[in-house]
């Protein structure tokens, strides 16, 4: 026992440490080389075989180019960006109320049969009588009242990459942003996959578009180490029963 007291107070100065190296110091950016983004979109892809038998319109005024006027500058292929809309105004309210009671009673007498109640109660302890003979009565109630209140607004804007393009044609995106405001890093995460037909003329998705989406908002910085709780509090939380 005593060794593992010295062990967890071992640990909770560790962590303690890294705490205080951070004194002073803004949070660093993350570093995105070597992520799914950054492979997908240097890593050169091979050159698409050419068909002899389609048409050819290099020469032609209205060619059928990304680079060109009416050319579709969708994403399409891995290493492609796109813009993901995500503008999340969702409210569920949600109330119920059970109520329960039940109530019984059981009753039994012989106050006369042939005069035998009254030589039979003669024989009886005192205070015991056969009218009434049982009585017997219960009640049971219960209630219960829950309600749910929620309200969630999201506004944001995230360019993703496309890092992987599955068999059927579906696309896989991932993207990240950090924005950095004094001594609190904001950091936005985006993940899913969409069908190239659900991307506009204009490079964009929004959010409802996205299978299996995964959205993350959150920080890290001065801010957001004040609004979480201690170490050791965190600790007392989750060993304490009461």
């Amino acid at each position: 026992m005593r060794n593992v007291a010295i062990l967890a107070t071992l640990a909770l100065a560790l962590m303690s440490c890294a705490r205080v190296a951070d004194v002073g110091k803004r949070p660093d950016f993350s570093d995105n080389t070597g992520t799914y983004e950054h492979r997908a979109m240097s890593v050169i892809p091979l050159p698409e075989s050419a068909d002899p038998r389609a048409p050819v319109d290099n020469a032609s005024l209205w060619s059928r180019d990304r680079q060109s006027l009416l050319g579709d500058r969708r994403a399409g292929k891995r290493g492609d960006i796109l813009t993901v809309v995500i503008q999340i105004d969702d409210k569920a309210e949600i109330s119920n109320s059970t109520e329960r009671s039940r109530s019984s009673g059981e009753k039994m007498a012989m106050p006369d049969l042939f005069g035998l109640p009254q030589r039979i109660e003669r024989k009886l302890p005192e205070g015991a009588k056969l009218d009434p003979a049982v009585k017997l009565s219960s009640s049971s109630s219960s209630e219960g009242d829950g309600k749910v209140q929620r309200r969630e607004k999201l506004t944001l804007r995230i360019a993703a990459t496309v890092v992987e393009t599955l068999q059927n044609g579906v696309l896989r995106i991932q993207g990240s942003q950090e924005v950095r405001v004094n001594f609190e890093l904001r950091e936005l995460l985006v993940t899913g996959y969409v069908r190239p037909e659900d991307i506009t003329r204009q490079n964009e998705i929004t959010y409802d578009k996205i299978a299996s989406a995964r959205i993350s908002y959150g920080g890290r910085g001065q801010i957001t180490d004040v609004q979480q709780p201690r170490y050791g509090q965190q600790i007392a939380d989750i060993i304490l029963p009461f």
